[in-house]
C-alpha cells in the first residue's frame, strides 16, 4: 500500500488575530512540507487543483516541478486535476514535462471537481459537467498512445495529426480515476481499467463499499483483470503524539474551511462533536496517534476489499509548520511501515 499526502496549498488565517500569511510564505512552507515527506520515505505526494481565495493551487504542475527540483523519490501528482475544465492537451504537455524533470515520477489523478468555479472561469457550461469529463478523458487517454494523434470530439477543435510534444520519460503517464459518490464515475474507472481514487471526506468507509464493488463488476465485464485495478483513498488525516493533539491540530483549519465552503452550500455549522465523531473508530477521518491511525488505514482496506493507496489530505490543518512537519514525520516513520504491510 502507497501512503502520501495531497494538499490543497490552504492559506488560512491565523486564529488569534484573523490574518492570513502571504503567499509567498505559504508556498514555501508547502515546498518544505514535500521535502520532508520525501527525505521520510513517503510514497506519492499530491497537489490539488482550486480557483477559490481559499487554496493557492491554481496551477498544481508548476508547484508540482518546483517540488520535483527538491526531492529524489516521491512520486509526483495532481490531486485532482479538473480535466472537464482543461484543455487535455495542454494538460498532458504539462505532466509529461513534469515526468521528464522529476525523472518518472509524474502521476495524474484526474476528474470532474467538487468545485465549480472553474467552469465559468473557462467559459463552460456546466450543464455540460458529465459529457465534458467524459470526452475531454477520452482525448487524454488517446494522447498517451501516440505523439500524432486524430482525434474528434464535441469540446474541443479535432486533431488531425499534429504532434503533440514533449512525451513524458515513463512510457505511459499513470493516470487514476478520482471520484466522489457518483455511481457513473465509478463505472466508468471500472469500464476504462483506470485506478481509482476515492475522496471520502466525511461519513464512513463502509458507505463506499457498494460503488466499489460497482468499480470491480464494471471493470470485470470491460474484460479487465482484477488485479490490474487498484482503489486509493484520499481522506481527511493528521498525525500527532496523541489523539488529543491530533485533533486539537487539525480542528480549527477544518472547520474555518468547512464553514467557509458550508455558508455556500447549506450545510449546518461545524462543531467539535461531530469532528471527534469522525475522528472515533466508526467515522473516515485517519486523525489520531500512529497506533489509531495504522488501525483506521486497516479498517479502511478491510472495509473496501483491499486498498493499493491512502493520501491524508492535512492541509486544512492549523498553520503551525512545526506541528506540520512533525506530522509528516510521524505519517512517514511510523505509519507507513506498518500500512504498507496491511493488505
Amino acid at each position: 500500500m502507497d501512503i502520501g499526502i495531497d494538499s490543497f496549498a490552504a492559506i488560512l488565517p491565523d486564529l488569534a488575530t484573523g490574518a492570513p500569511p502571504s503567499a509567498t510564505d505559504r508556498m514555501a512552507e508547502l515546498l518544505d512540507e514535500v521535502e520532508v515527506a520525501d527525505r521520510v520515505g513517503l510514497d506519492v505526494f499530491g497537489i490539488g487543483e482550486h480557483h477559490r481565495a481559499e487554496f493557492l493551487d491554481s496551477a498544481p504542475a508548476i508547484i508540482l516541478a518546483a517540488a520535483a527540483a527538491r526531492t529524489r523519490r516521491i512520486r509526483l501528482t495532481s490531486a485532482v486535476t479538473v480535466l472537464s475544465a482543461a484543455d487535455p492537451v495542454r494538460v498532458f504537455q504539462e505532466f509529461a514535462t513534469l515526468d521528464l524533470i522529476s525523472k518518472g515520477r509524474a502521476e495524474l489523478v484526474v476528474g470532474r471537481g467538487s468545485f465549480g468555479e472553474a467552469f465559468p472561469l473557462f467559459g463552460l457550461d456546466t450543464r455540460a459537467y458529465d459529457d465534458l469529463f467524459a470526452g475531454k478523458l477520452d482525448l487524454f487517454m488517446h494522447l498517451g498512445k501516440t505523439s500524432h494523434p486524430r482525434w474528434q470530439g464535441r469540446f474541443r477543435p479535432e486533431l488531425i495529426g499534429q504532434g503533440v510534444f514533449p512525451r513524458p520519460y515513463q512510457e505511459r503517464l499513470p493516470v487514476w480515476s478520482g471520484v466522489g459518490g457518483t455511481p457513473q464515475s465509478f463505472a466508468r474507472a471500472g469500464v476504462l481499467g483506470l485506478p481509482l481514487m476515492v475522496a471520502i471526506i466525511g461519513g464512513t468507509f463502509e458507505r463506499f463499499r457498494p460503488l466499489v464493488d460497482l468499480y470491480y463488476e464494471a471493470g470485470a465485464r470491460a474484460g479487465h483483470d482484477r488485479a490490474t485495478l487498484k482503489v486509493g483513498v484520499h481522506a481527511m488525516g493528521f498525525v500527532a503524539e496523541t489523539n488529543v493533539a491530533a485533533g486539537d491540530a487539525f480542528f480549527p483549519g477544518w472547520a474555518h474551511l468547512t464553514e467557509t465552503v458550508g455558508r455556500e452550500r447549506g450545510w449546518a455549522p461545524p462543531t467539535r462533536a461531530h469532528f471527534d465523531a469522525m475522528a472515533g473508530p466508526d467515522g473516515a477521518f485517519l486523525v489520531g496517534d500512529p497506533t489509531t491511525v495504522v488501525a483506521k488505514i486497516q479498517k479502511a482496506s478491510a472495509v473496501l476489499g483491499g486498498l493499493s493507496r491512502i493520501t491524508f489530505q492535512m492541509s486544512t490543518a492549523l498553520q503551525d509548520s512545526a506541528a506540520m512537519r512533525r506530522a509528516i514525520e510521524l505519517l512517514g516513520n511510523e505509519v507507513a511501515p506498518v500500512a504498507r504491510s496491511i493488505v
